[in-house]
């Protein structure tokens, strides 16, 4: 059972990076931009500023930082930090669920990852030479390294609710699996109970335990993210019900108002209205 090939394929991650070598001047993100950042320490010591707390990191570490967010980094010269850095973004914008469900900052040091140490280990490598190609590598590396992350979370229950939670809980996992894809089908507890070899009633009751929505909503919740995704694309909403379980488009809109409050066009009016303000001349 493949938990995050069919979240990743929907809503996989570009990744750019931005800073390699000493960090000789802070680096300020103001969190105007429609994405999350990723930090990773090699050597030496920093202060992190986020969400109205410093915190004083003084290993090698990862900082993982999935949606927008104001925050800083600062290291004095004895600090004799030295980072890489990148900005990610998740297809389907700042509201996907992949990103949703990660907590808003992750600090955690390297060596309690060493599933993605053979990467870090090519990632600075590339990061700290003058090899052809070194920008395009890191980005993909970065990639990949966010990926065995999302893996070391889920094998380590490090998530404790949301959707993380219930992908690393083995009895919700084929459950929540099966409704990632096939959210055209018209799944109702009964059923997904089954998926999990569970009572209805004992699922209904771990899953809204573990996972902090009902099935229902959890559905309601994936169909519209989905829909949204598609919407950005151009895709006809006609086609958009179809493919995520919704037999007319303004059923579709129906699920999709409940969900977010708006209809899918007021909806992606606002994105593109938003996507011009933030639009940088040339």
């Amino acid at each position: 059972m493949d938990r995050l090939s069919t979240l990743l394929t929907h809503f996989g991650i570009a990744a750019n990076t931005f800073h390699s070598g000493p960090l000789q001047a802070p680096i300020e993100v103001d969190g105007t931009e429609p994405c999350g950042h990723v930090h990773l320490l090699k050597s030496g010591r920093l202060s992190l500023g986020a969400g109205g707390r410093t915190l004083r990191i003084e290993e090698p570490s990862l900082v993982l930082i999935p949606r927008p967010l104001p925050h800083h980094l600062v290291a004095s010269e004895a600090d004799a930090a030295e980072l890489v850095c990148a900005s990610l973004r998740f297809d389907g914008g700042i509201d996907n669920p992949l990103s949703v469900a990660l907590s808003e900052t992750i600090v955690m040091p390297l060596d309690a990852v060493p599933m993605i140490e053979g990467t870090l280990d090519w990632l600075f490598g590339e990061a700290f030479a003058e090899h052809c190609g070194r920008e395009a590598v890191m980005n993909r590396l970065f990639e990949l390294m966010v990926i065995q992350f999302l893996r070391h979370m889920m094998a380590y229950h490090s998530m404790t609710t949301g959707m993380m939670a219930g992908l690393a809980d083995l009895r919700l996992a084929k459950a929540m699996t099966m409704m990632h894809n096939h959210p055209e089908r018209p799944w109702t507890v009964a059923e997904l109970a089954q998926e999990a070899n569970m009572s209805r009633a004992s699922f209904a009751a771990h899953f809204h335990r573990v996972v902090g929505q009902t099935p229902a909503d959890y559905v309601l919740s994936w169909r519209v993210s989905l829909a949204q995704k598609r919407l950005r694309e151009g895709r006809p909403i006609a086609l958009i019900a179809d493919e995520v379980g919704y037999e007319s488009p303004s059923a579709l809109a129906r699920a999709f108002r409940r969900k977010i409050g708006e209809s899918p066009r007021e909806w992606l009016g606002r994105q593109s209205n938003e996507l011009k303000d933030t639009a940088q001349p040339l």
